[in-house]
């Protein structure tokens, strides 16, 4: 081959090369409670109330619905490559557990990943109770039902009709 020739597939193969690395991105994201160590020390237990809580971490990611009153703070480090599902890297989890009178009762830390679930949909339906409709049921279903008696259509029962 001619030099003149090999120069432009060089540089079409350069920049291939290059638009597909830039695909290969690292992606790394964080969600969730911004965790302070001192912060989340200085939490203690008989000491601190609700609103003081409150104001040193803010308000919960989450809170219990049932049993003694906790309030969750999650935090979640994912990293993924383009184009991919994100996939934890670390997580904290602080409960903070109440009495009855609204004092700081327990402060648990868990930092492993024991806890995430991994969800993974069935299919791309969802399925449901009921008749189950074809697309020409959607489409055509309405026919009849639309300007009917009692709706307040002209003809009808109404402020038009009578």
């Amino acid at each position: 081959m001619q030099l003149g020739m090999r120069r432009p597939m060089m540089v079409a193969g350069a920049a291939a090369i290059l638009l597909l690395a830039g695909g290969c991105t690292r992606i790394r994201a964080h969600q969730g409670f911004i965790s302070d160590a001192l912060i989340v020390d200085s939490v203690l237990p008989g000491i601190d109330n609700k609103a003081s809580v409150e104001g040193a971490l803010g308000r919960p990611t989450f809170t219990s619905q049932f049993g003694p009153e906790r309030w969750y703070y999650v935090s979640r480090n994912t990293r993924s490559l383009a184009f991919g599902s994100p996939r934890p890297t670390d997580q904290l989890i602080v409960t903070v557990q109440f009495d009855g009178a609204g004092n700081v009762a327990t402060v648990q830390r868990n930092a492993s990943l024991d806890q995430v679930a991994n969800l993974s949909p069935n299919g791309d339906k969802t399925h449901t109770l009921g008749r189950k409709r074809s697309l020409l049921d959607e489409i055509f279903g309405n026919i009849g039902t639309v300007g009917a008696a009692g709706t307040g259509a002209p003809g009808g029962p109404g402020p038009n009709g009578g």
